[in-house]
């Protein structure tokens, strides 16, 4: 059997490609992230959660990338204090196709294609109650069957509705699901009415042409019983040398019930001030 590539074998074109590893909610931990006496704080960052124990209030959640978010990089970003870690993109053409491997060598779970052995996804018990798994899909039969598959593995199933590259794009997934809200929230709604209530189910969107169009489409997957909503403040066609357009989450945030995760533009820690500024959030993004 193979071990870690470069991708764990999902090495596609494209994915989200985040600003920065650390992604913010809009609340925070009294006393900050990892410090000493949290719940759930030990010698080594976070101890792991139970069970359905997600809120993602005040979680400081390490963001996918595609090509970067291995297991090893995962382990590392929970050791140095993120909450949360997600898993690079993995469309589901290709692990609906894999056979689940408990690896011994390596005390992982791996699941693995038929014929090449590669590693399209490794995780482990050290990370089971803290990662969320995400996904390139464009449809909700194809979504519910690698969930499924990976469910009793992870914390959390994320969507992802945000990659704006041809690669996903062409398939209807990414950003293209933005202009099919009906196809969006049939998938969420699927997951979330046949996977266990123990499994998170989320999805991160870019914002979309308008204020109103973000509102709404932020209205109609909240309806679906998702745990909570990514967005990335950037649009569509905007690159990420653009300014991340953080005036726009402020509306959207007070209009919804749901824990609101948001990235983008935050590099360094004298970008904190700036981003509370115009936003009026609470939460903190931090990114390496």
């Amino acid at each position: 059997m193979t071990t870690d590539s470069l991708a764990d074998g999902t090495l596609t074109d494209g994915g989200l490609q985040a600003d920065g590893p650390f992604v913010f909610t809009d609340d925070m931990y009294d006393g900050g992230v990892g410090a000493p006496g949290l719940p759930g704080y030990n010698e080594m960052g976070k101890s792991p959660l139970r069970e359905g124990e997600l809120t993602y209030r005040g979680m400081n959640i390490l963001a996918p990338m595609v090509r970067v978010n291995t297991l090893a990089f995962r382990l590392l970003a929970l050791d140095c204090g993120a909450d949360m870690v997600y898993s690079e993109e993995v469309i589901d053409h290709r692990f609906i196709q894999c056979k689940r491997v408990v690896n011994t060598a390596v005390n992982s779970v791996d699941f693995v294609e038929p014929g090449t052995g590669i590693v399209v996804f490794r995780t482990c018990a050290a990370e089971r109650t803290r990662v969320a798994f995400q996904m390139g899909t464009a449809d909700a039969v194809r979504a519910l069957k690698a969930a499924e598959l990976v469910c009793n593995d992870v914390a959390a199933i994320d969507i992802n509705m945000g990659c704006p590259k041809p690669f996903s794009t062409s398939g209807g997934m990414g950003s293209a699901l933005l202009s099919r809200p009906e196809t969006a929230c049939d998938i969420l709604s699927t997951l979330r009415r046949n996977l266990p209530a123990s499994i998170a189910v989320t999805c991160k969107i870019r914002l979309l042409d308008s204020p109103h169009r973000t509102l709404d489409f932020a209205r109609a997957v909240e309806s679906t019983g998702i745990s909570a909503l990514g967005i990335h403040t950037r649009k569509v066609p905007h690159r990420p040398s653009m300014k991340a357009q953080w005036e726009a989450l402020p509306a959207v945030v007070s209009s919804l019930s749901l824990p609101v995760i948001a990235n983008g533009d935050v590099f360094c820690h004298s970008d904190f001030d700036s981003i509370r500024a115009a936003t009026g959030m609470r939460g903190l993004s931090y990114a390496t």
